[in-house]
This record gives C-alpha cells, structure tokens and sequence, in this order.
C-alpha cells in the first residue's frame, strides 16, 4: 500500500512540476499562435503557425521592422500580428501615393505587397508619444492596422511579444526574418 501512495504522489509531484514550467514558459518565454487572415501577406500566410518570442521586449525595446503582436482592444481573445514602422516620439505621414513619411523623409522598405491605395488616419501627421509605435501590415490594401482609429498606436506596454518562428507549414519552418 506504501508503494502505491508513493507512485501517486511521485506522479502528483511530477504533473504538478510539468504544469508549473509550462505555465512559466507561456506566461514569459514563449507561446504558439495562428495566423487569421491575409494582412502580413506575403511574409506571413493564413493559418500559418507561430511561436511568438515573450522575452526579447523584456530586456530590449521593439525595433523599426520587428513583426510583434498585441490585442486589438475591441474583441476579447483576438490578437494581432503586425510590421512596426513609426517608433516612439517620431511623426508618420502617408501621402496620397502610398508613400510613408517618418519625421518627414520618405521611409526606405520594401515589405509592402503593393502601393498603399488608403492612408487612413495617417494622411494627417501622426506624431507618436514616448510609449506608442505605428504599425501597418505588409498586405497593405487588405490590413487594419495604425491607419485604422478602432487599431490606432500601439502602446509598448500592449506588445505581447515578437513573431519569431514559424512552426506550421513544415515546408515554411524557420526564423522569421524582420529586419
């Protein structure tokens, strides 16, 4: 009977610890997430597959390109992966021409699927505060992104993490490139 109390016990004590690292490991490391719709086309694909990096933003700030993700503030449980492209404190302006203006000087990229046709909200200077990003996605003519006032700046505080590995399709597996 001994033997038997501590077999349970041992496996008790064995979930209990798996439970407990898995939770560290969603909660600061690192979790899975899937892809929904086509607005990082043609870097990210619907239903593609994420391990999203929790830890990077922890010791360092969110750079120019990084693909991050953050709740969109009107659906519970709806995330949204997103290129960043205005940084704290800069001004971003999108003329008529799909042309991205950071602090007045034509940004350099080529994420961008296609010439924007709707600059949104950024038609009129957008000058970010100390603890906001701009953020548009590479499908640009089909993404509700910074442009959008129901998206509008992301906080910093919001940013849940960094796109980082793609796990799904098999044929696609591999480090997502940001920068």
């Amino acid at each position: 009977m001994k033997k038997i109390i501590r077999e349970l016990l041992d496996t008790s004590l064995y979930l209990l610890v798996v439970l407990a690292l898995t939770y560290l490991v969603i909660t600061f490391v690192g979790q899975r997430t899937q892809v929904s719709g086509s607005s990082m086309e043609t870097t990210l694909s619907h239903e593609d597959n994420l391990i999203v990096d929790k830890i990077t933003y922890r010791f360092s700030d969110p750079q120019r390109f990084d693909i991050i993700v953050f709740p969109f503030e009107h659906a519970e449980d709806t995330y949204y992966i997103k290129r960043i492209i205005g940084m704290p404190g800069e001004t971003v302006r999108i003329d008529g021409e799909g042309n991205i203006y950071i602090d007045e000087e034509i940004l350099e990229e080529s994420y961008g699927k296609e010439v924007m046709e709707s600059p949104g909200r950024a038609f009129e200077t957008i000058t970010l505060a100390e603890d906001e990003y701009f953020v548009l996605g590479d499908n640009r003519n089909s993404s509700s992104d910074s442009r959008d006032p129901s998206v509008g700046n992301i906080k910093r505080k919001n940013i849940i993490g960094r796109a980082w590995i793609r796990i799904w399709p098999l044929n696609k597996f591999g480090i997502l490139k940001h920068q």
